[in-house]
């Protein structure tokens, strides 16, 4: 049986997870099982899926990293379905698909998740050198403030004898943020 599992990160990627499920089902998954969480975090439907699945059958992603975020969690990934007796097939790796069943597919896995993930690195390393350079040219100032912007706002609500959680929660700001705002106004200007 073919076993199908699409992850996006956001709510905003919608189109990019029913693109996920339009291909995992043309290409005959019998069940898919889709989420919209970061990789970073528990994925229950992974988790779903992984224990839905039996011997002889193959778990199907479109690309790698929606299934996993560094090549040491797509090789453990890979062992724990290959103690269930279980394949994993990835539709879309540079233009090719992928089947862990065989040598050369494991084999082409492990490497093209490895240079996905050293091109990551590279990414990374660039833009924190941007970044460093920015700042030192100083045209880099980082994100603006949210919640320093409704400073006045969180005074004349204390003044008002709002409790600060109350006041963060009709913000929509961190309360933290909050306390934040309300110490520095005890500071002399």
């Amino acid at each position: 049986m073919l076993v199908g599992y699409a992850r996006t990160s956001t709510v905003e990627q919608e189109a990019g997870l029913e693109a996920q499920l339009r291909d995992l089902i043309g290409i005959g998954c019998e069940k898919t099982y889709s989420e919209r969480v970061s990789s970073v975090g528990k994925r229950a439907e992974l988790e779903a899926a992984i224990d839905f699945i039996r011997q002889g059958d193959v778990l199907v992603v479109t690309k790698p990293d929606r299934l996993a975020r560094s090549v040491a969690d797509l090789l453990a990934l890979i062992a724990r379905l290959e103690a269930k007796g279980v394949g994993l097939r990835v539709l879309s790796m540079g233009g090719q698909e992928v089947d862990t069943r065989t040598p050369t597919g494991r084999l082409t896995l492990t490497m093209l998740g490895a240079v996905a993930e050293f091109e990551r690195a590279l990414m990374l390393e660039r833009q924190r050198e941007g970044i460093a350079k920015a700042k030192g040219e100083g045209k880099y100032q980082g994100r603006v403030p949210t919640a320093r912007r409704q400073g006045d706002a969180v005074r004349q609500m204390k003044a008002e004898g709002v409790k600060p959680t109350d006041i963060a929660v009709r913000l929509g700001i961190g309360r933290a943020s909050v306390y934040r705002i309300l110490s520095d106004n005890a500071l002399p200007e």
